[in-house]
């Protein structure tokens, strides 16, 4: 026990589980308690109001009058009195039941999909329009001379401003979201990829001069792997800055995505909803991070290993099939479209053949990582 509360201190695994379970349940004993003392019995309009997600504007206002006679009658005959209403935060089981209405009725999945699939596309676009101009800025000092200080000036341009400009130079498609996304993250990802480059330590690239590699030899062996092995942290970073300007654009353009599910539950008062989508971003957004950290481990195994395992070859591939089919589909895509999958469309498509290639790079990640673990779990048996 004493070990908790030293300074810098480490917890083992099972002290990590279990504090963590703790903390959960801690925060969700804290948010009923503030939920429950901030209800209310009071009625509330949004509460009785139907649900008006797809609905032309004459048939809105129709259904929007016909709930104000209805709330009146309530209202009057003192039904509404003993209603209990949480104006502000709703309770966590509330949010929970919410999920039910979420997935059967407003497509929970489908949008999610939708936001996740603008995620890639973004992070594509604005990793690899990064990592271009990155190089060229920080080795060759002509295109340093003319590029760092609009790098400089951009990252204090308002984001959520410029929406409306993207909207007007891409229209209200997807397109303007995919832009508006790999923007906001080329934004901050364009510095940090200058600063890698600077920060690549010049012993390394001496030592392959001596060996008489020319320059385009000394940026595939030494500059790339050493920045993109510290670029996949700062990528994994922005992963959260990145939802927030994917909410964004798409609850300024409200066609799809989770953006556009909480801009709909806001406006009729569905708190519950609301805080049942933000968890749901929570949980993609940890899952990417772990996907990150994954990818970190297969791709630049050394800088967790300090030996070549079994199996490390293999998840190394893989990752390399993956993120090489998901930069073709998002690059096809903006070029001449893809068809949707089977899962929102029938038939056998272009788009399935990337889907099973997709699948073949994890699976070979899969039969990596079980080798990795197989020979480390042998070695470990034979030390004892």
């Amino acid at each position: 026990m004493g070990g908790l509360f030293e300074l810098r201190g480490e917890l083992t695994k099972n002290q990590s589980l279990i504090l963590g379970i703790i903390g959960v349940l801690l925060l969700i004993s804290l948010w009923w308690v503030i939920a429950e003392n901030m209800s209310d019995y009071k009625h509330v309009d949004a509460e009785y109001n139907s649900d008006l997600s797809g609905k032309t504007d004459a048939q809105r206002d129709s259904i929007q009058l016909a709930d104000s006679l209805r709330i009146v009658q309530l209202k009057n005959s003192g039904q509404l009195d003993s209603v209990k209403i949480y104006p502000i935060l709703p309770p966590p089981g509330r949010v929970l039941a919410s999920y039910s209405k979420l997935v059967n009725q407003d497509r929970l999945v489908y949008h999610s999909v939708r936001s996740i699939w603008t995620n890639i596309q973004g992070y594509v676009w604005a990793t690899f329009l990064s990592i271009l101009l990155g190089f060229l800025i920080g080795l060759i000092p002509f295109f340093d001379g003319i590029l760092n200080g609009q790098v400089n000036a951009i990252r204090y341009l308002p984001l959520s401003a410029l929406v409306g400009l993207f909207s007007s130079w891409f229209g209200l498609g997807s397109g303007m979201k995919v832009a508006f996304l790999a923007f906001g993250i080329f934004v901050y990802l364009l510095p940090i990829v200058v600063q890698r480059v600077r920060e690549v330590k010049d012993v390394y690239v001496k030592t392959v001069y001596t060996l008489n590699a020319n320059d385009w030899q000394t940026i595939w062996s030494v500059y790339f792997p050493s920045v993109m092995a510290n670029l996949i942290d700062d990528i994994r970073v922005l992963t959260a800055i990145s939802w927030t300007y994917i909410i964004l654009a798409e609850g300024y353009n409200r066609e799809s995505g989770l953006g556009n599910l909480i801009w709909v539950s806001s406006k009729q008062g569905r708190l519950h909803e609301v805080f049942a989508i933000l968890i749901i971003i929570i949980i993609i957004g940890f899952i990417q991070d772990l996907i990150f950290r994954l990818l970190d481990r297969k791709l630049f195994a050394h800088k967790n290993y300090k030996s070549l395992l079994p199996g490390l070859k293999e998840s190394k591939i893989g990752a390399y099939v993956c993120l090489s089919v998901l930069f073709l589909v998002v690059i096809i895509n903006a070029v001449i479209g893809l068809p949707e999958l089977p899962l929102f469309s029938s038939g056998f498509n272009i788009s399935t053949v990337f889907l099973l290639f997709l699948i073949v790079g994890v699976l070979f990640m899969v039969y990596g990582m079980w080798l990795t673990f197989i020979n480390t779990r042998r070695t470990t048996q034979d030390v004892h």
